[in-house]
């Protein structure tokens, strides 16, 4: 069965999705998106997504292109045409088409909302965090509202190839003071050898990831103690534990980072205990 995506108003094909040539989000990159985790055919977080959807939204002064009302029944419209149960749901919106110009357009163009579904092997996510992945260290050079989910990618892209070729599965994002901030696509947590669980703050402007907000709900409830702090690169390479959290990456412990072995080298026991409470999370 061909995938169905949506564009504009009509479910089509997905071999035939496309925006004109003159939308703003391929022009400029003047688009922001969402990725929600589809599992047993529900979409996980999918209030939290939209939250920072509007806010992303709002930041760039976007106009929505639908109400929430509407917008969901088109991703559960997605879903059921293309009969996934377990998936990746792929949100963008732009400013629209207009004359190519930098400045914003001056007579108002109605937003493009772009909506695709794919197919996501989510145990194979808990199988791959179970195991632990490796990682390697590239330069932050994003843009500086990294609190905006933007479509403005390429950063993010060359440190994730870079990290690749290394043979790494993510890239560990650190600034011009040492200090991780994020990873290519990841939130980056450490587990400390006292015990408590650091990530760092949002408010030095990361992006706020939904994955890891229900994660801290999650070590509240077992009583797991987090401080959200900025951390090291050595304080990371020095920590019991480390991991990732992503939509498509729940909590992936890195056993590995450039080449140096992060504890004894395996997934330790914190990172397991939010990878359980998650998969029961999401099997809710």
């Amino acid at each position: 069965m061909s995938r169905i995506s949506y564009v504009n108003g009509a479910y089509v094909r997905h071999m035939d999705a496309v925006v004109h040539i003159d939308d703003r989000g391929y022009q400029f990159a003047d688009a922001v998106y969402e990725g929600v985790t589809v599992r047993h055919g529900r979409m996980v977080d999918l209030e939290p997504h939209l939250d920072r959807l509007w806010r992303s939204m709002g930041e760039l002064r976007i106009a929505a292109p639908m109400q929430r009302g509407p917008m969901r029944f088109v991703f559960r419209e997605v879903i059921r045409r293309n009969r996934i149960e377990n998936g990746f749901l792929y949100i963008q919106v732009s400013r629209g088409v207009a004359r190519r110009d930098h400045a914003f357009p001056t007579t108002p163009v109605h937003s493009s909302l772009v909506v695709t579904l794919k197919r996501l092997d989510v145990d194979g996510v808990i199988r791959r965090a179970e195991k632990g992945v490796k990682a390697h260290t590239e330069p932050d050079i994003r843009w500086g509202r990294c609190d905006v989910k933007s479509t403005s990618l390429l950063p993010n892209i060359l440190a994730k190839q870079a990290a690749k070729e290394k043979g790494g599965f993510e890239a560990v994002l650190v600034d011009t003071q040492g200090y991780v901030t994020e990873g290519s696509s990841t939130n980056m947590w450490i587990v400390r050898k006292d015990g408590v669980v650091q990530t760092r703050s949002t408010a030095d402007n990361i992006l706020p990831g939904i994955t890891r907000a229900t994660l801290l709900k999650i070590a509240a409830e077992l009583q797991i103690k987090v401080v959200e702090e900025a951390f090291s690169l050595d304080a990371a390479k020095d920590a019991a534990e480390m991991f990732l959290s992503s939509s498509t990456g729940c909590a992936t412990p890195i056993v590995e980072l450039d080449g140096h072995m992060i504890g004894d080298g395996t997934p330790g026991p914190v990172a397991k205990r939010l990878v359980e409470a998650y998969r029961r999370y999401m099997d809710a």
